[in-house]
């Protein structure tokens, strides 16, 4: 097909068309898993049986009315695309954003794309000896994010499609409380929405890191844990108590100078990841948490939440 005609029933700009022939070229994609096994798989993915539901209905049957040819493309070069980068560790979108209204297709593209990388991912993950514990609740942050988008009826998804390449190529591994991203000298922090953030749980997923690395990546050689976050910047300090787990992760932290625009609008983060929303107006967000009280009375006084940037030795 021509790119400009794909770009065109696609909506999408030519050049991020462009970008997916570019990347993908000849190399190989991936097949989906069969219809027939999608059901466990997803369970096994931690989906939410509305999501999945969404999704098996949406499924890329050859005869499937609701793919195009050229969603059909940007499937398979996408997914090629991806795996073309296995073992990588750099930010990578998989392809355009596209309007996700249009049905399951369009919605849940690049969910297929991270199912038909599955047997990628694992096998790579089984040639560095990794624990199929590790492999699965790993992978599973498919259903957390779905469950999240869900919630923000579809405003936290842009983020995700790429945020979920990390964890299709084998860059980004979740121990315990916290997920660990490969790259550099330095093992990126990451902080799921997975409950209390305890100094014990903090403690036991570094002590998990400090023995995984090495083991399964001996040719890596990590001298620090870094951090990029809004949970790392000061100014929460005038709101919370000095002995909440924020203030306490803080700590752990070595700050790098404030650069402004270095990193995401983190007044926009602290309300996708506190609130789950982005269009609520903020008199109308909840205060039923000590962290959502100080985040909506710094931005009503006129404030704004800085992205920061720390690190400490492993």
């Amino acid at each position: 097909m021509d790119l400009d005609d794909i770009a065109a029933r696609l909506g999408v700009p030519v050049e991020e068309v462009e970008r997916v022939h570019r990347l993908a070229g000849d190399r190989p994609s991936a097949p989906l898993p069969a219809r027939a096994d999608a059901p466990a798989i997803l369970d096994r993915l931690a989906v939410r049986p509305d999501d999945a539901a969404e999704i098996v209905a949406g499924w890329p049957d050859p005869d499937s009315p609701l793919w195009t040819p050229e969603l059909r493309w940007l499937l398979d070069r996408s997914t090629a695309l991806v795996r073309a980068d296995l073992g990588g560790v750099e930010w990578l979108s998989p392809g355009p954003e596209l309007p996700r209204d249009r049905g399951p297709a369009w919605r849940h593209l690049y969910v297929y794309g991270y199912l038909a990388l599955l047997d990628v991912v694992t096998g790579y993950h089984r040639d560095h000896g990794i624990a199929d514990g590790v492999t699965w609740a790993t992978l599973a942050d498919l259903g957390r994010n779905l469950a999240i988008d869900r919630r923000m009826h579809g405003e936290g998804w842009p983020v995700m499609q790429s945020w979920l390449t990390l964890h299709a190529r084998g860059g980004l591994y979740e121990l315990g409380r916290l997920q660990h991203e490969r790259g550099g000298t330095a093992i990126g922090l990451h902080i799921p929405d997975a409950g209390p953030m305890t100094p014990a749980a903090v403690d036991a997923s570094l002590d998990e890191a400090r023995e995984f690395f090495p083991r399964h990546f001996p040719d890596e050689h990590y001298t620090e844990f870094s951090c990029g976050s809004w949970l790392l910047d000061p100014q929460l300090r005038d709101y919370l108590p000095e002995d909440s787990n924020i203030i306490r992760f803080q700590r752990r932290f070595a700050l790098q100078p404030h650069v402004p625009q270095d990193g995401p609008d983190a007044d926009v983060e602290v309300r996708r990841f506190a609130f789950r929303t982005l269009s609520t107006p903020l008199d109308q967000l909840p205060r039923r948490t000590g962290l959502q009280r100080a985040i909506i009375d710094h931005l009503a006084a006129g404030g704004h939440w800085h992205w920061r940037h720390g690190r400490f030795p492993i």
